[in-house]
């Protein structure tokens, strides 16, 4: 087995065993890519590499003014690798095992106020040249803050998912895992009208001879949905109707504030991993820092001690 062949392998076993998503995918093949052309300039290989080169590449990494996430995450995609190549009998020892991370630096998500969340659903539902196209913003705002879902699964929603006027949507997120989201009353009303304006688009389309698309959201493209960076950029498109700053407004933020929201109105934090899709509730933590001001404010209000005389 050739060191070139690893990488590759290692990335058919993520997809075929873990369900790994394309994006992930990606993620792993660029950061093993910069690993391996470090190697390649200090005449070795994932092969032959020892666990002082592994360090030698991340004192590297901390020269070059790289954060903490990014060395971390670099360093867990090889450790990663060579458990896979262990396990794989491509080699017989592990060099990256005992070689602890950099951490991560805890930094809190950015996030939007209820005010902000606010004055972009409203610029969402006016934006548009079309009424279809302002029925479907609406609709992608609404149903994203409702559920909190990841941009990756808005815009690849089936469409079988939003017949029937439901009050729960059935997500498949990241390695395939299935969950349950509830939809508010405003993300159903957006839900149905841009249902009503799609299927009148389909009838209009079958008559002129053009296949039915199976999204949610269908896009004459690739892939045949609304793309994550097309809805990247619709997203900065409200934040300046809205007089909101587009630097903290992304897919990702009304994620974050979706959580945080909840969370703020007494949402329980295991909850909120569930509706999130994530497997660890370490990863739904970095919102703690929402509830221990609620507990503070709790305190403040009603301890007998807190109160002036």
């Amino acid at each position: 087995m050739t060191p070139a062949r690893w990488v590759p392998l290692f990335l058919e076993a993520l997809a075929a065993e873990r369900g790994a998503a394309a994006n992930t995918l990606a993620a792993y093949d660029r950061d093993l890519a910069h690993v391996q052309d470090w190697l390649t300039d200090a005449g070795k290989d994932f092969a032959s590499a020892s666990e002082d080169d592994i360090t030698a590449y991340l004192v590297h990494c901390d020269a070059q003014g790289l954060s903490k996430a990014t060395r971390a995450r670099r360093l867990s995609a090889v450790k990663q690798l060579y458990r896979f190549a262990f396990e794989e009998g491509m080699r017989q020892d592990n060099p990256a095992l005992q070689i602890a991370g950099p951490g991560r630096d805890k930094r809190l998500p950015k996030t939007l106020s209820v005010d902000e969340v606010d004055r972009l659903l409203e610029a969402a539902q006016a934006h548009g040249r079309s009424a279809a196209d302002r029925s479907r913003n609406a609709c992608l705002m609404q149903v994203l803050y409702a559920t909190g879902m990841r941009v990756s699964e808005l815009v690849s929603l089936p469409l079988a998912a939003a017949r029937g006027d439901p009050r729960m949507l059935l997500i498949r997120g990241k390695g395939g895992k299935e969950r349950m989201v509830p939809l508010s009353p405003p993300a159903r009303i957006a839900l149905a009208d841009w249902l009503a304006t799609r299927e009148a688009q389909e009838d209009s389309a079958k008559a002129r001879g053009k296949p039915a698309s199976s999204f949610l959201f269908p896009s004459r493209g690739k892939a045949g949905h609304l793309t994550r960076h097309a809805f990247y950029m619709l997203i900065k498109d409200f934040a300046v109707e809205a007089g909101v700053s587009p630097d903290k407004v992304t897919p990702h933020t009304l994620r974050h504030a979706f959580a945080t929201h909840l969370l703020a109105n007494g949402a329980d934090l295991r909850a909120i991993q569930t509706l999130l899709g994530h497997a660890d509730v370490a990863t739904t933590e970095i919102y703690t820092h929402v509830l221990e001001e609620r507990l503070r404010d709790l305190v403040l209000d009603h301890h007998p001690l807190a109160k002036d005389d």
